[in-house]
């Protein structure tokens, strides 16, 4: 049985759709990403799940029970929010504890499940302290000792570092990943950033305006975009794509030949247009420039460099669209140069133009 169960689920407001046929199974201790733009209903989709949003259509089923009818607090969840959501007058063993204390239980249970808490979020010697006297880091460990001591079926969490600063949002990402593999719990946990998406997730769920595009391993969206919105939304930096005229060419090799000049042939390709347009994709990190392009390389022209410190972002330029490539190094190059640059055959990802489809 799947921890939770989500079935042909629609959300409307008025008469806007939102969310249109959504299924998905989150299997028991599996922590899913949903991950797409603003706007795409990946919060909306959390927020019913807790129970915060009503189900327009559909079923929501949480451990074998069909929710959709129940309370948030008969479903057994703990929500961490982006805005932590901390009661200022509290302390943080008050703020851990306080639906502990609702549900009546005793107090040596509550103490222990805090002391439990405290210790693994190193809280310890802080559960004295209020929020104001903490910093961000530590409120947004407050807020997940909170949703620990309550032991639930599962873990929803809403965007929970987009308000830290990048230091911060590393280190909390690699405590949620070391939380979810001591305690096994079952998440589901919402973000734009497709980063926290790759590093955290068993299996990540892409969205685009109330759909689900692909679902799988961030290993499956990385090499095996399902379309162009997951080939360009996965990635950073993102995705190259270049328009091409796709013909069969002799022994069964395909030969594409792109607007901006580079010609490739494929072989053993299927789904094949025939003739038809194409949208040729390639990953900056699999561009091979200067002396690495080696045989069969174009010219282009270098428009930016942007260093990242190990390596750097270089900009270019066939002939009027640019792209980019990742260059692992010091790069010397300077806009206007003149540069090599080979797209390998084997790292290119082939789209249908008509519908953004992913070709094989």
């Amino acid at each position: 049985m799947s921890a939770i169960d989500i079935r042909q689920v629609r959300k409307s407001f008025h008469n806007l759709e939102v969310l249109h046929s959504v299924d998905l199974s989150i299997g028991k201790g599996e922590f899913i990403v949903l991950v797409g733009p603003s706007g795409c209903g990946k919060s909306t989709l959390l927020r019913m799940i807790a129970g915060l949003e009503e189900v327009t259509g559909g079923d929501i089923v949480i451990g074998g029970r069909l929710v959709n009818d129940l309370a948030p607090r008969e479903r057994n969840l703990a929500m961490v929010f982006q805005s932590y959501a901390l009661y200022p007058h509290m302390t943080v063993a008050g703020n851990m504890s306080y639906s502990l204390r609702l549900r009546k239980f005793a107090k040596d249970k509550i103490e222990a499940a805090v002391a439990g808490a405290a210790g693994i979020l190193g809280l310890t010697d802080l559960r004295e302290r209020r929020p104001r006297q903490l910093s961000g880091g530590q409120r947004q460990r407050v807020a997940m000792g909170r949703a620990i001591v309550r032991e639930p079926q599962a873990f929803l969490w809403d965007e929970p570092l987009s308000n830290l600063d990048a230091r911060l949002r590393e280190q909390m990402r690699a405590e949620i990943k070391k939380l979810h593999q001591r305690l096994g719990a079952t998440s589901i946990y919402v973000t734009h950033d497709q980063i926290e998406a790759m590093t955290l997730a068993d299996r990540i769920v892409a969205m685009e305006s109330g759909t689900i595009q692909q679902i799988g391993s961030p290993a499956d969206l990385y090499d095996r975009p399902a379309n162009l919105f997951v080939a360009g939304f996965i990635g950073s930096p993102a995705m190259n794509f270049l328009g091409a005229d796709c013909a069969v060419a002799g022994e069964g090799r395909t030969c594409l030949v792109a607007d901006d000049g580079p010609r490739f042939e494929i072989a053993g390709l299927t789904g094949d247009p025939s003739g038809g347009r194409v949208t040729l994709g390639i990953r900056p990190e699999h561009v091979l420039l200067g002396d690495a392009a080696g045989e069969g390389a174009s010219d282009a022209e270098v428009d930016l460099v942007e260093p990242t410190g190990m390596g750097a972002i270089v900009h270019f330029r066939f002939r009027e669209t640019s792209h980019k490539a990742y260059h692992l190094g010091r790069a010397e190059w300077r806009p206007g140069d003149r540069i090599k640059v080979r797209l390998p055959a084997d790292r290119l990802h082939l789209f249908a133009a008509e519908d953004g489809r992913r070709i094989n």
